[in-house]
């Protein structure tokens, strides 16, 4: 393959000395917000009776100095050890931030949905699946993985605070060029502490921490078959709300809030049974979702921007709208999130919304 990128010129070649994998008909297969790249490719699998198959096979480009493999290598591992559809691992030149894995196909959960118009009947049954994976490795997690997330860095504290941080820094002020005042300044110190508390007092369990539409991939022939899961790299053990609120309030998806508790209500019942140790009252549980999507809402709103503005990355851009609008919902429901409420109201110049109170 004829290229001027010094990395795929490398990655072509030790492809070219595996023996499965076709080099010649590499091709982009995605986009990633981080540094990663990934090409699908041609890859000759044997069967165990002896037969060859032609499949298709994903390289991943990621750069050692940038995005090391080891933490997604780890990762997987725990992923299919709570029974999930992560990618197998089918050759590797980890040194040089090369992994070829198993394809799932080109259609992800946002497309399926996309394709049936966000019939929200059509989409529950892949709905129902991405969460019933959600529970069984949140059961994991809890009973049989308990020592394996030793070794799993912690959504501690200082990190969620850290990424809340994202939001006055690059979306307030480099984004939308708003001068705080030292009020607000200390009321989001208050809010940011409030938020984080919530978080902390719920279930800590394994936590994707992208668990949404354009990282699942699924089977439009199947929509109950479970989902195989991508950008599961960054996982750490935290709150088990955050993946949910991932899942249900992503930044690309939007859904009647209707929908959204009717699916959290189903997934509490159904963790419930499985023996979760979920809040008894649902409207208990249903505060921790919306607390913890807004400190995810607020990490988002930084992130899009710095995407924007420190990487050229300006795609992200366009999905902010949605995400602010889910902050505001929340921020303007509950009387001790009023003044984050008035601040991102000030920011983009709408008023209060009508939503649904518990």
């Amino acid at each position: 393959m004829t290229t001027s990128d010094p990395r795929l010129e490398s990655a072509c070649a030790w492809l070219q000395s595996l023996p499965q994998a076709l080099a010649p008909s590499l091709s982009p297969a995605s986009a990633d917000a981080s540094f990663r790249r990934y090409f699908r490719l041609d890859y000759v699998e044997s069967r165990p009776e002896g037969a060859q198959e032609l499949r298709s096979a994903i390289l991943m480009d990621s750069p050692p100095d940038r995005e090391p493999v080891e933490p997604f290598l780890r990762i997987q591992q725990l992923f299919l050890k709570a029974g999930l559809r992560v990618p197998r691992l089918l050759a590797e030149q980890a040194n040089d931030g090369f992994l070829l894995l198993e394809d799932f196909g080109q259609t992800t959960l946002l497309q399926a949905l996309e394709a049936n118009e966000f019939n929200s009947a059509m989409a529950a049954p892949y709905y129902q699946s991405a969460y019933q994976a959600l529970i069984k490795l949140q059961t994991w997690s809890l009973e049989t993985g308990q020592a394996e997330l030793a070794a799993v860095p912690v959504y501690d504290a200082k990190k969620l605070v850290t990424e809340m941080q994202l939001f006055p820094s690059w979306y307030l002020q480099e984004q939308l060029k708003l001068t705080l005042t030292d009020a607000e300044k200390t009321m989001l110190e208050r809010i940011q502490t409030l938020l984080v508390n919530r978080a902390l007092e719920q279930p800590q369990v394994l936590v994707h921490r992208d668990y949404h539409s354009r990282n699942l991939m699924v089977n439009t022939n199947e929509p109950s078959e479970a989902p195989g899961i991508l950008d599961f790299q960054d996982a750490v053990v935290g709150p088990i709300s955050y993946d949910l609120v991932s899942l249900l309030r992503d930044a690309y998806v939007k859904w009647p809030e209707a929908t959204q508790i009717d699916w959290a209500i189903r997934y509490w019942q159904d963790g419930r049974t499985a023996g979760l140790p979920l809040p008894e009252d649902f409207a208990d549980f249903y505060k921790d979702f919306e607390y913890m999507g807004l400190q995810r809402h607020l990490k988002v709103l930084g992130i899009f921007a710095r995407l924007s503005i420190r990487d050229g990355k300006h795609g992200y851009l366009q999905d902010i709208p949605k995400v602010l609008k889910d902050a505001q919902q929340v921020a303007n429901r509950y009387i001790e999130l009023a003044p984050l409420a008035a601040l991102l109201n000030r920011a983009e110049g709408t008023v209060a919304q009508t939503v649904y109170s518990f």
